[in-house]
């Protein structure tokens, strides 16, 4: 399919302006007008890019609904048997919890791939997708309408760049794309674990990163390490292996006991210290508090 001109670059409202006022049915021009539907006609679309809702925020816009009414009306298809969003579903997830029987909406005619376009931009206008649903979107105008990754740059007014580095977080593992979506780890993260082409790997440093809260260049280092490991040459002593394996157990179970990241520094066969870590005033009360239960 040729990629339209034009596109989402503009902005939603400038492309649903485009939308409404050059289309032409048996010589008519098709005019922008709001009308007052029931909700229980209203669904939404099952294709649409953003899949999670944050409730507080729903809750706070459902509040300025019930004061103020939905100020700028829903965009929908006409299904014959229901009306679908096209753009607005957090508006009517806001309108169901506030109680509203009827919402405004402008009733469109658009092709499938409009459909997407639309209801992209105007997730990314409003920073409403987290960034496996954005790449998911991306993927699906490039595998699906076969446009190209400068042409969807254009569209939403992003560097092609940006949308080829958002597409490659769907080559991670789907538990650390889960973990990514849950904010659990942020972005920066996640490409840096693009790196490590085991998946296995790339999970378990993921849940490694979220229990020490390693920062995003702590992340790149270990990286790093960990391909140097597989291209320099093994001359591993048995028994250092043997103790090295024993003194992770110990950092393990005293990780599990205090709650915290513990690093264990071996200085030779006999000696070493312990470091435990705390990242607040209050998370350093509760160590120590542990500690003077472990003393009594």
């Amino acid at each position: 399919m040729a990629a339209k001109k034009g596109g989402l670059g503009k902005g939603l409202d400038s492309l649903i302006a485009d939308k409404v006022g050059n289309s032409q049915a048996d010589g008519k021009t098709e005019e922008k007008q709001e009308v007052l539907i029931p909700i229980s006609k209203v669904e939404p679309n099952k294709e649409q890019p953003r899949k999670n809702f944050d409730e507080d925020a729903l809750l706070e816009l459902s509040e300025s609904i019930k004061q103020f009414g939905v100020l700028q009306p829903l965009l929908v298809q006409d299904k014959k048997d229901y009306y679908e969003i096209i753009a607005g579903e957090r508006r009517w997830r806001a309108a169901k919890l506030a109680g509203l029987k009827k919402v405004p909406v402008i009733v469109k005619h658009l092709t499938d791939q409009e459909i997407v376009e639309i209801s992209l931009i105007e997730n990314i206008q409003r920073e409403n997708l987290n960034p496996i649903e954005e790449a998911i979107a991306y993927k699906r105008l490039l595998t699906e309408f076969n446009l190209k990754q400068d042409e969807i740059a254009e569209r939403v007014s992003k560097s092609r760049t940006a949308v080829t580095n958002s597409m490659r977080l769907l080559k991670l593992n789907e538990k650390v794309q889960q973990m990514v979506i849950d904010d659990m780890i942020s972005t920066g993260h996640a490409r840096a674990l693009l790196a490590i082409s085991d998946e296995e790997k790339q999970y378990n440093l993921a849940q490694k990163i979220f229990d020490e809260k390693l920062s995003v260049r702590e992340v790149e280092k270990l990286v790093k390490k960990l391909q140097n490991q597989k291209t320099a040459p093994i001359k591993e002593n048995p028994d250092k292996a043997k103790m090295d394996a024993v003194y992770q157990d110990v950092e393990e179970n005293m990780k599990t006991i205090l709650g915290t990241k513990v690093t264990i520094n071996q200085k030779d066969s006999m000696k070493g210290k312990i470091e435990i870590e705390y990242y607040s005033p209050q998370e350093l009360d509760r160590i120590y508090e542990l500690l003077q239960t472990i003393r009594k």
